[in-house]
């Protein structure tokens, strides 16, 4: 069946920061020039923000630049950050650090980022971007030549045994001159453009984190709003990198979230757990007690920093925000790097279109991002995070030398490994005995999965594919003890015996889209697909 086809100047893939900024620039460019540019951005999310998932206190500086008036146009940034507070745990006591400097945060805000992106989706909408929430981009299109033409939103209602069913809608084909691919961290296309133009081949190999977050309404006299606290130590041993973060919103909100680097080798971690345990704390679960859980959610974020960051650009699209990886890690941000370089690409776009391009390389893109101040604080920031591969304490230390006395300027740059390639044979450790779910502070998955808003149609062809079926009981499990039960954090693995034979279950129902099967399995057997649109979690106010 021929597809039918949409022609656009620029399709954008993903209503984050990035492609939501660098939609709105398009357009703006346009009208500072009276002229017309077509301009869509398809989200494989039911709605904008639908599966947006951060921290997040907020840096405003690129949105600054985008939007200057976003105040008087009521941008949802209510809350200032008025404290920081950093702390070192042991098993009972919460010790003082000195907060520092790249995690001080006066001048941002403590935010909403799916709420800031429902609002950029209005601001994007109203200057004549069209938007197709629920609409998966599938497929990358390819021109004659090998350059990219667009990209295909994937077939709806077809069935488990991937034949059509009577509900069968085909995809669309989104035609462009440029093509930019905004999907957010490990994108299931852009690692496939990645791999086709070898735009790894100058730089490290990306490395991850997982974060989960929580959020809870507690009681006025626990709030502080402003209030910023960040944890490390407890319960994560030295070897291991990982913290945890408080933020303190508007109307007793308080936003609770746990990272873990998943370069650890442990094989009995459960990031899900290390969080729940996290809760327990003496010093932390008073902020809990008596509070009401309202959302939960997950996803892998980009760590590897500056030697990470790949080529950006290839015949008729670019890869822009964190499918590319901008977050500076010592800062905990990378929002407003991911705007800017939306707005940076749409600028190199808009130039080219004017002049008649089309599928030519948008070189002015990485050049303009080289000169910016987000390549200069990336550049900065390279050689703290992979110090920490040495030990807490030891990558403390290093972290204080670089930023007090270095100030970034090491004539050395650590490299990066991939991190499936981390993770030791499991009986190289003692299983972690992870304290059962008290109900109150600490939840078990399938609880946290139903307040994702988790759901997917169940009579479609399977998103998460094994490329050899027989790897998880072989490998995984006889070498590794079935890491993949636990780093997921959604409780879509799981061993379980029938008739005497154990045998790797799938529910893929519970997928949080979070990507960590992706990036952690030790063998890479397992391909992460994109489901049919409107399918995955459904964040409120996260």
């Amino acid at each position: 069946m021929t597809r039918e086809a949409m022609e656009f100047d620029v399709a954008i893939v993903g209503g984050g920061p990035a492609g939501l900024s660098a939609a709105i620039r398009l357009k703006q460019l346009a009208a500072s020039e009276n002229r017309e540019v077509s301009v869509c951005l398809v989200e494989k999310g039911a709605e904008i923000g639908a599966h947006i998932l951060s921290g997040a206190v907020f840096d405003p500086r690129a949105l600054d630049e985008l939007i200057p008036d976003w105040k008087a146009k009521g941008a949802p940034l209510v809350t200032a950050a008025a404290e920081d507070r950093f702390l070192f745990l042991t098993g009972k006591f919460a010790v003082p650090l000195p907060t520092p400097p790249q995690m001080v945060n006066r001048g941002n805000y403590i935010i909403s980022l799916g709420n800031l992106c429902r609002w950029l989706g209005r601001e994007a909408e109203a200057q004549g971007v069209e938007i197709f929430p629920g609409f998966a981009a599938a497929e990358v299109l390819y021109d004659e030549a090998g350059a990219v033409l667009g990209v295909a939103t994937g077939d709806q209602g077809v069935g488990r045994d991937s034949k059509p069913t009577a509900n069968f809608q085909q995809g669309v084909e989104l035609r462009a001159r440029y093509t930019f691919f905004a999907e957010g961290c490990r994108g299931s296309l852009s690692e496939s453009l990645i791999k086709r133009f070898d735009l790894r081949k100058d730089s490290d190999p990306q490395t991850y984190g997982i974060g989960l977050k929580e959020l809870w309404e507690v009681a006025p006299a626990k709030h502080r709003p402003g209030l910023v606290v960040h944890t490390v130590g407890w319960p994560l041993d030295a070897a291991t990198y990982g913290g945890s973060f408080l933020y303190h919103l508007e109307n007793n909100q308080i936003a609770v979230g746990f990272v873990v680097g998943l370069d650890y080798a442990n094989p009995y971690l459960s990031p899900f757990d290390e969080f729940q345990r996290f809760k327990t704390h003496p010093r932390i679960r008073p902020t809990f007690a008596g509070g009401r859980r309202v959302a939960y959610g997950a996803r892998a974020l980009n760590e590897g920093g500056f030697q990470s960051i790949p080529g950006l650009v290839f015949p008729g699209g670019a890869l822009i925000g964190c499918s590319a990886g901008f977050l500076n890690v010592p800062k905990i941000k990378g929002s407003h790097t991911a705007m800017k370089s939306g707005i940076l690409a749409a600028e190199a776009a808009w130039s080219a279109i004017k002049a008649g391009g089309r599928a030519s390389r948008l070189d002015a893109y990485p050049d303009a991002l080289r000169r910016s101040w987000v390549w200069r604080e990336l550049k900065r920031a390279r050689n703290v995070r992979p110090a920490f591969r040495f030990g807490l304490l030891a990558g403390i230390a290093y972290s204080a030398l670089d930023t007090y006395v270095l100030r970034g300027r090491a004539p050395w740059t650590f490299r990066h490994h991939p991190d499936h390639a981390r993770l030791r044979p499991a009986r190289e450790f003692r299983e972690i005995a992870y304290p059962k779910p008290d109900g109150q502070v600490s939840f078990d998955k399938l609880s946290s999965v139903f307040l994702s808003g988790a759901n997917h149609e169940e009579n479609q062809p399977g998103h998460l594919v094994l490329k050899d079926p027989a790897v998880p009981l072989s490998v995984n499990l006889g070498r590794y003890g079935g890491p993949e039960a636990r780093y997921c954090p959604a409780g879509v693995y799981e061993f379980v015996e029938t008739a005497g034979e154990k045998r790797l279950q799938i529910n893929a129902q519970n997928c949080v889209h979070c990507k960590t099967c992706d990036i952690k399995d030790p063998t890479q057997n397992i391909v992460w697909k994109t489901p049919e649109g409107g399918g995955g979690p459904n964040y409120p106010n996260m």
